[in-house]
């Protein structure tokens, strides 16, 4: 099977089910920005040496797979992420709990592993905006974007507590 089909190039792409959209349609944009946090996440993976972060961050690529299959129109259980989400609330509580307490915005800055992370955390926001807009002209399952708002927390959490345990100061945003 060859990888291009020259289907795409007059700006269209098919959906499950074989439904034609522009390249530009809202759920296109959704699932392509679950994409790039995927890929940006195999990023992430690449630099962690923490097996455990590493065994859940692979588990949110999987988690992502399933998201973009489900906004491409798969009949797809997207179930778990429930079970998911509540897995992630428990890890943001227990890496919260070992950090200082956040009193005031700190600059995305660091180790090239937070870094990526806090990357990560801001296309996480990207796509949670486009799922917010496409759900305002077509039905998407809460379980999505609940999914899609904790996983920013964690993304940030994370970069934060890697920080921490590398002896890294935050730097306070301060206006000038």
């Amino acid at each position: 099977m060859k990888i291009y089909t020259k289907k795409g190039d007059l700006g269209e792409t098919s959906l499950f089910g074989g439904k034609r959209v522009p390249k530009n349609h809202l759920r296109i944009k959704a699932y392509g920005s679950i994409d790039e946090l995927n890929s940006l996440l195999g990023i992430v993976l690449s630099k962690l040496q923490d097996g455990r972060a590493e065994a859940f961050i692979n588990q949110i690529q999987k988690d992502l797979f399933i998201i973009g299959s489900h906004l491409a129109g798969s009949l797809i259980t997207i179930d778990p992420l429930t079970e998911r989400t509540k897995e992630m609330e428990k890890v943001i509580d227990n890496l919260d709990g070992e950090l200082p307490p956040l009193k005031n915005f700190i600059l995305p800055e660091g180790t090239e592993k937070s870094t990526y992370l806090y990357f990560a955390r801001a296309v996480a926001r990207r796509a949670e905006r486009e799922l917010i807009e496409l759900s305002l002209q077509e039905e998407v399952d809460s379980k999505v974007r609940i999914y899609l708002n904790r996983l920013s927390d964690f993304l940030f959490v994370l970069a934060r507590y890697l920080n921490f345990k590398s002896g890294v100061t935050e730097t306070v945003w301060k206006t000038s």
